[in-house]
């Protein structure tokens, strides 16, 4: 049974334990309307996302990687005309984020409980990003008492996975993923010969959109709950 087979779960945390990317979107569209006399809001959009995407090897995911590349496109689409009064306030829309509640997403807080009462499992949270944002989202959402450790890397790499099973003496075979990301969360896990749970989240980050597959380690749920029918 897989419940016998797996030892260490892995969860990632922005849109599996509590909503992020939808603050995100948020903060975007308002920044889209401070630019207005620069360009409509899909053309700011579609600048933006090219340069996070340009940022990324330098400044890594996160809400102030995120500030950064919203202030270096408004100077840019600006043609340099950009006022420090709307520098200021995209810098505030950017420190919003760095607040989030944190609030668990429906079933998590429930079904973590169920998961560490069982005793089975060494429970952790895996995700990327910058390391004290990360931390304090998990400190507000009171779920941190569910958790074994925390582990926030640069970037959910194949060797980054390695390291997560060997740090808590498990064989990939042994560790199952769970996250909403396809591109993150499931397809190196499963490549690599781990189990991963999908648990689609409503909104999806551009830069995370992926083609995705069928596969005998991996098991679609539609919410977070359903995880203790399979784990427990």
């Amino acid at each position: 049974m897989l419940k016998d087979e797996i030892k260490l779960l892995a969860f990632d945390a922005d849109d599996t334990l509590w909503d992020c990317q939808s603050h995100f979107a948020s903060v975007e569209e308002a920044y889209c309307r401070l630019l207005a006399d620069y360009g409509t809001a899909d053309e700011i959009s579609q600048a933006l996302f090219a340069t996070e995407t340009a940022d990324m090897p330098h400044l890594g995911y996160g809400a102030k990687a995120f500030t950064i590349s919203l202030v270096e496109n408004a100077i840019q689409v600006s043609g340099g005309n950009v006022t420090a009064d709307v520098i200021m306030k995209i810098i505030g829309l950017g420190r919003s984020l760095l607040e989030l509640p944190g609030e668990p997403l429906p079933e998590v807080a429930d079904t973590l409980s169920q998961l560490k009462k069982s005793g089975r499992y060494v429970m952790v949270v895996f995700t990327k990003g910058e390391i004290l944002d990360q931390e304090n989202k998990l400190r507000r959402s009171g779920l941190d008492q569910y958790f074994d450790d925390a582990v926030i890397v640069a970037d959910k790499t194949k060797e980054e996975y390695r390291k997560l099973c060997t740090r808590f003496n498990a064989d990939m075979g042994q560790m199952m993923m769970i996250g909403n990301s396809f591109k993150s969360d499931i397809a190196p896990v499963l490549q690599l010969g781990g189990f991963a749970a999908h648990i689609p989240f409503h909104v999806m980050w551009q830069y995370e959109v992926t083609k995705e597959y069928d596969h005998g380690h991996l098991f679609r749920l539609k919410h977070f709950g359903e995880l203790t029918n399979i784990l427990l």
